[in-house]
């Protein structure tokens, strides 16, 4: 196993419909929410006989996947065993790519952060070197969290630029010389032998940033505004990566007041050029302030400067003005805002709902909420973690894996 399909990452897990349990993948899937349950209530719910519904928990158990939880009440005689998912069954690496650093975690199945490093790294320097750090840090994590290399189900990792999911080759990524079709998958796996997913950065935070705060909203954002801009889209649920694995690039999108600002893609007027953090940065520089990175641009706007804050501002309404045509598009219930930047911008974000709730359709925007991301600079490791959950727990790589050793 490489990487996932592309319909089945991101996907929301659902539970099986009675009677179309005819695995014991399939029975798992009932499990998953984490609520325990007897042999007797499974059957009951699945239509299954009592003998099918014991053997295959039978085999979840030997597997790990699915453990004793206690007991539920007798109405006389023994009580009856519960079982419930068990997170800490196997566990997942997940990488954060970023364009100047690497997060590293261990987590369990259930996305709970078991161990982590950070890294100081530029993805300019190629894959050899990003993924050689990535494979060391990772094997050093799996020992600090106390688990070995059998327990590894899967890693799961975020590249900031393009990525054809299906391959988790980068796709001619602009901030990443030396990655453009890479074949990121047998690197990793001559040295890590499991299932390796591979997905741009803004999907898996919106992936994980959803999952962790926001389950509720099934048509949802995440914006990522940083050294770039981004956005992760995920429309009925389902994490939406277009045809190529560009969708959501909205950092090429052209805006109006840039016609003279040359973008590093190559084009004019385009929302990175003038919104992100380094071109915040650049205009206030060209004003005479210290500033040439995004953290220099939060930096002042702490200090009160007012001219950052405007700028910061300015940079808010421009991503607005795009996101204005995308609410208009794809009508989400909830835009997260994050990245270096933007989480740490309610200048931005304020700029960012004025033009938005100006410009968008007033049914659009009836019950639209704006708001920071509440993962944080984690948003992408939860999203890493899940992708490869979803992928690793779907039936039918249960039930492989079930066959394989059993």
């Amino acid at each position: 196993m490489t990487s996932a399909p592309a319909n089945d990452a991101g996907k929301e897990p659902s539970a099986p419909e009675a009677g179309s349990l005819s695995r014991a993948g399939d029975l798992f899937q009932l499990l998953r929410d984490g609520q325990a349950r007897t042999r007797a209530e499974l059957a009951l719910t699945t239509g299954l006989a009592r003998s099918t519904v014991a053997s295959r928990i039978d085999a979840l158990i030997s597997s790990g996947l699915v453990g004793p939880a206690g007991e539920a009440s007798s109405s006389g005689g023994r009580p009856p065993s519960r079982f419930a998912f068990n997170p800490a069954a196997r566990v997942v690496l997940a990488v954060d790519v970023g364009a100047t650093h690497v997060i590293v975690a261990v987590t369990d199945l259930g996305g709970k952060i078991l161990a982590e490093q950070r890294l100081k790294q530029d993805v300019s320097d190629g894959p050899d070197i990003v993924l050689g750090r990535v494979i060391a840090a990772g094997k050093e994590l799996l020992a600090e969290a106390g688990r070995e290399m059998g327990d590894l189900a899967g890693m799961g990792i975020g590249l900031p630029g393009p990525v054809e999911h299906d391959t988790g080759r980068p796709v001619k990524p602009p901030i990443m010389p030396g990655w453009d079709g890479f074949d990121v998958v047998p690197y990793v796996q001559r040295s890590l032998p499991v299932p390796v997913l591979v997905d741009n950065d803004v999907n898996i935070m919106a992936l994980g940033e959803r999952t962790a705060y926001w389950p509720e909203h099934e048509n949802f954002l995440f914006i990522k505004v940083a050294t770039g801009i981004g956005a992760g889209i995920i429309s009925s649920g389902e994490l939406q990566r277009g045809a190529n694995g560009t969708a959501g690039d909205l950092g090429h999108v052209r805006v109006p007041r840039g016609d003279e600002v040359l973008c590093r893609c190559g084009n004019y007027g385009c929302l990175e050029a003038l919104a992100s953090g380094p071109a915040v940065a650049r205009q206030l520089h060209e004003l005479g302030l210290d500033a040439s990175t995004g953290a220099d641009v939060l930096r002042l706007v702490g200090e009160g400067n007012l001219q950052a804050i405007q700028a910061l501002r300015q940079a808010g309404r421009d991503v607005g003005d795009v996101l204005a045509t995308v609410v208009n598009l794809l009508n989400p219930s909830m835009i997260v805002i994050g990245g270096s930047v933007g989480e740490a911008g309610e200048h931005l974000v304020a700029g960012i709902r004025e033009v938005v709730y100006r410009r968008s359709l007033p049914l659009a925007t009836t019950h639209l909420r704006i708001g920071i991301s509440m993962a944080g600079d984690r948003a992408a490791i939860l999203g890493a973690s899940q992708m490869v959950t979803q992928y690793v727990l779907s039936p039918a790589v249960i039930e492989a894996t079930l066959q394989a050793t059993g």
